[in-house]
């Protein structure tokens, strides 16, 4: 044993001075590249003398990185996430011009902005180091995990690691439809996930509700209900209010009644932490939770979790520079679209590529970090959501080698996670499912040459804006984007009406809502063909529409097809009249959005076409989810085989609020009831407390994680 800690500190000490040896060459070779960066005196020195140099330099600025970094970026949590990304480069070069005054004899000299450029290429090429001497080692890598978990585990007075109860992580691949996933693991994009489903896991897919998208079916998976929620974006008569999932606000009403409905906190409420989703799940550690990010104190702010994902400079260097180059990547490949003449296309310029690149490397490795944290703080629950597919394939196609891309990085985040999970303090099983799919097709506006706002004005005689507003994106990203950058959402068509009888037109994907906010209550079609009679007409003749559901005063409700189709929604049958192309469990979803309160005047769901599965989305995407049709309903829950069946053979899953009943099935069936690990009792939350949703009044006592951080605060690597 001694022996064995005399190799292991030996090669502790043999990468330290790699990584020095390897970080002073590199300081010799852009001190020879760039003018204005020196390491010699003004009447020149010798060789010897300059590589000595060279080494004091490298040696301060590896101290200063390892000692100050952690302190400064900790004093600028205050300062927007985003913001501190970009001042990574700036406090870089601010400490090599520190490491070069600390050079004897003053030697060193740089200006300000060649510090800048050197800093960061030594921070990329010692991290690059040392990753590579870790990779050829992977029982360096493993001891490296083992080791930050025996550090917790003396922190906390543990035993070790004893083999029960079970931790569960629930990782949901946003947008990630269950033919996507197992075309991704039959091209070998994911070999991580294959091998789990061919050791350990089962693959089922389930269906969604008629409102396909995250706030929907995420609200139903984390609080059990998501009724009442009848699109990404709808107009609320009674209030005046517009509701949209990814506006901090309106997250927070939607979770505030989902618990009063239900008088449960959530599927988190016991020793659970919440990651980048939009609902907290009554979970009292967060991070990226967009439903908490209007709340006020340091623990809810959108910053939480960064401290983790900046602290390590070279992590946080070669992130911003991945940054960077996700942005350099998604303009080369829209450029490339267009060169080639690519259909479906959409435009994809503005600040959609800093979108991007935030959702497929900032918010990935801010969440990853989290959940790392969270398993060597031995948590029982862990929910992330991990957005990089959606935000992608929403602009590149859900079958693009765009997407393609984004499930490789995400597959290497599923495999470090599932290392870490070998050395956290106790067993983990790891549950991975997505809350939608995605559904290809030329968008509305594309195909007919006219937008949904359009079509509707015309069939109510109404004049048509020569340059229509853009419909803001129903992406997950974009809102957290916002949030973090403390910027408030747009107006635009998202705006409250104007006094009047101008209907509102909202876009969910391929789904629509109409109303008309000077009535009320909800209208009828009979009172609908007496203001405007050639509306319906109009909607449901359009090929482009797939159905139509409107109020009757004779039915109760009907649903409205092309060739003048109608049927009451009591009589509505899967397979037959106006649903007929959209499959099983088409008239249960429609009948059970029909009885919620706020269900629009119109409820507009696009074509669909089962021989090529494409919808019209009624905003600017080409891969979108929201309605009914193809893929964007068929998401999947990949399991391991010892939790049991989500379902009996023979029965489909179907609903979120179905998922949630599920899960929290399988919580309670990990060796016993939910409790923290060891004595672990203070932040601990009831279920059904407090009503808002909020966290408890503060976290655990042992596990001083708001941030998601490891033990000492270290984190593994995560690039790629």
């Amino acid at each position: 044993m001694a022996s064995g800690r005399w190799r292991r500190a030996g090669s502790a000490l043999f990468r330290v001075i790699v990584v020095w040896v390897v970080s002073a060459l590199t300081m010799l070779v852009l001190a020879g590249i760039l003018p204005d960066f020196q390491l010699e005196s003004g009447s020149g020195d010798s060789a010897t003398r300059v590589a000595m140099t060279a080494g004091w330099g490298a040696a301060a600025f590896g101290l200063l990185t390892v000692l100050v970094w952690p302190l400064v970026v900790r004093a600028l949590l205050l300062v927007p996430a985003l913001l501190l990304g970009l001042l990574v480069f700036f406090l870089n070069g601010s400490l090599l011009l520190l490491a070069l005054r600390l050079i004897p004899d003053g030697r060193g000299e740089s200006n300000p902005e060649t510090a800048i450029v050197v800093a960061a290429v030594m921070s990329a090429v010692a991290s690059a180091t040392s990753t590579s001497l870790a990779v050829r080692d992977d029982e360096a890598y493993r001891r490296r995990l083992s080791r930050l978990a025996d550090r917790r585990r003396r922190r906390r007075g543990d035993a070790g690691r004893t083999g029960g109860p079970h931790g569960t992580v629930f990782l949901q691949l946003d947008g990630v439809g269950h033919a996507v996933l197992v075309r991704a693991m039959a091209e070998g994009l994911m070999p991580t996930v294959a091998e789990w489903l061919a050791s350990t896991h089962r693959l089922d897919a389930w269906r969604t509700d008629w409102s396909s998208q995250t706030g929907a079916s995420q609200l139903g998976i984390l609080h059990g209900s998501n009724h009442d929620i009848p699109a990404f974006r709808w107009y609320e008569k009674d209030t005046g209010n517009l509701m949209v999932c990814n506006r901090p606000a309106s997250a927070a009403v939607l979770q505030r009644r989902a618990i009063e409905r239900t008088g449960d906190g959530g599927l988190l409420t016991v020793d659970g932490a919440s990651r980048g989703n939009l609902f907290s799940g009554g979970a009292d550690q967060l991070a990226l939770v967009l439903s908490m990010a209007a709340r006020r104190g340091r623990r809810n702010r959108s910053r939480a979790g960064y401290f983790a994902y900046f602290s390590d400079p070279a992590n946080a260097v070669r992130t911003a520079m991945s940054f960077v180059a996700e942005v350099c990547r998604e303009i080369g490949q829209s450029s490339g679209a267009r060169a080639r003449k690519e259909e479906p296309r959409v435009k994809r310029g503005g600040l959609y590529p800093f979108i991007r690149a935030f959702a497929t490397v900032v918010e990935r490795d801010v969440v990853v970090s989290a959940v790392i944290g969270d398993m060597f703080a031995g948590r029982t629950a862990v929910y992330a959501d991990l957005v990089a597919y959606d935000e992608v394939a929403h602009h590149s196609g859900p079958q693009s080698r765009d997407a393609a891309k984004v499930l490789e990085r995400l597959d290497r985040s599923l495999a470090l996670m599932a290392k870490v999970a070998e050395h956290a303090p106790r067993p983990y099983r790891i549950v991975l499912l997505s809350d939608h799919g995605q559904s290809p097709g030329r968008t509305f506006e594309g195909a007919y040459g006219l937008t949904l706002k359009e079509l509707v004005r015309e069939g109510c005689g109404l004049s048509v804006p020569h340059k229509p507003v853009r419909t803001g994106s129903g992406s997950e990203a974009r809102g957290a984007v916002r949030v973090v950058l403390h910027r408030p959402m747009p107006d635009g068509d998202e705006s409250l009406p104007l006094p009047g009888s101008d209907p509102v037109v909202l876009a969910s994907g391929n789904l629509g809502l109409i109303s008309f906010p000077d009535v009320p209550e909800r209208m009828t079609r009979e009172q609908l063909d007496r203001r405007h009679p050639a509306l319906l007409p109009t909607l449901a003749g359009h090929p482009g529409i797939g159905f139509l559901l409107v109020g009757s005063e004779e039915h109760g409700s009907v649903v409205l097809g092309p060739d003048g189709a109608e049927v009451p929604v009591a009589e509505l049958t899967d397979g037959t009249g106006p649903l007929a192309p959209f499959g099983a469990g088409a008239a249960d979803a429609v009948r059970r959005t029909d009885t919620f309160p706020h269900v629009a005047d119109i409820m507009v769901n696009s074509m669909y076409d089962p021989d090529t599965g494409e919808v019209r989305a009624f905003e600017g995407q080409i891969g979108s989810h929201g309605g009914l049709g193809g893929d964007q309903s068929r998401p999947f829950l990949l399991s391991p085989r010892d939790l049991g069946a989500p379902a009996p053979v023979g029965v489909e899953l179907t609903g979120a609020e179905q998922v949630h009943t599920v899960l929290r099935r399988w919580l309670t069936a990990c060796e016993g009831p939910q409790v923290p690990l060891g004595t672990q009792k203070a932040g601990t939350q009831k279920a059904g407390t407090p009503a808002d949703g909020g966290p408890a009044s503060g976290p655990p006592a042992t596990v001083p994680v708001t941030d998601g951080r490891a033990a000492n605060g270290e984190v593994p690597d995560l690039a790629g």
